[in-house]
């Protein structure tokens, strides 16, 4: 099973498209972590799972997703409202309350992945407005196999990056 995990494209539409059309063929899911700006049928959404970020604004989208997808509990937010910013703990503790085995988020704009307690934690960083690495517009695309989770970064642009690549094994 493979997802393309998004995050804080704020406002953009048509650059949405060409990062969608690269992998939708290969991916089984596709989770937009909140900051699109945009409202929920917008069609740049369209295949879309969207959770609300701070800078979306009406009803359109949950604040949160918890969801199993084949045999793996996912839980989606935004991070604002766990303050990811100043602290982890918030929603480490989310995480576990909702028995996430993947958790996804934003927020912060920077790229990142990580086990802690048994559950993996994506941050796709920023497919826009980046602050880490190097300001490089990110995406990830996760790949589970058996117990196995590939978290492989890449540019907006569909290049790899190696250096923010991580192997995971499910709890």
């Amino acid at each position: 099973m493979k997802w393309l995990i998004m995050s804080d494209s704020h406002g953009w539409k048509e650059e949405l498209s060409p990062v969608v059309q690269r992998h939708e063929q290969e991916v089984d899911y596709i989770i937009h972590c909140g900051d699109s700006e945009l409202y929920e049928d917008h069609p740049a959404l369209e295949k879309m799972m969207v959770v609300k970020g701070n800078c979306d604004f009406g009803e359109d989208f949950n604040e949160e997703i918890v969801k199993e997808l084949k045999g793996v509990s996912l839980f989606v937010t935004h991070g604002h409202l766990n303050q990811v910013k100043m602290t982890m703990t918030n929603l480490t503790y989310r995480a576990e309350e909702v028995g996430a085995q993947i958790t996804c988020f934003g927020h912060t704009h920077i790229a990142t992945s990580f086990q802690e307690n048994g559950v993996i934690y994506i941050n796709p960083g920023s497919i826009r407005l980046p602050v880490r690495p190097k300001r490089t517009q990110t995406y990830v695309i996760c790949e589970i196999e058996d117990n196995r989770v590939k978290v492989e970064f890449y540019t907006r642009q569909g290049e790899i990056l190696p250096e923010l690549t991580n192997e995971y094994t499910l709890a």
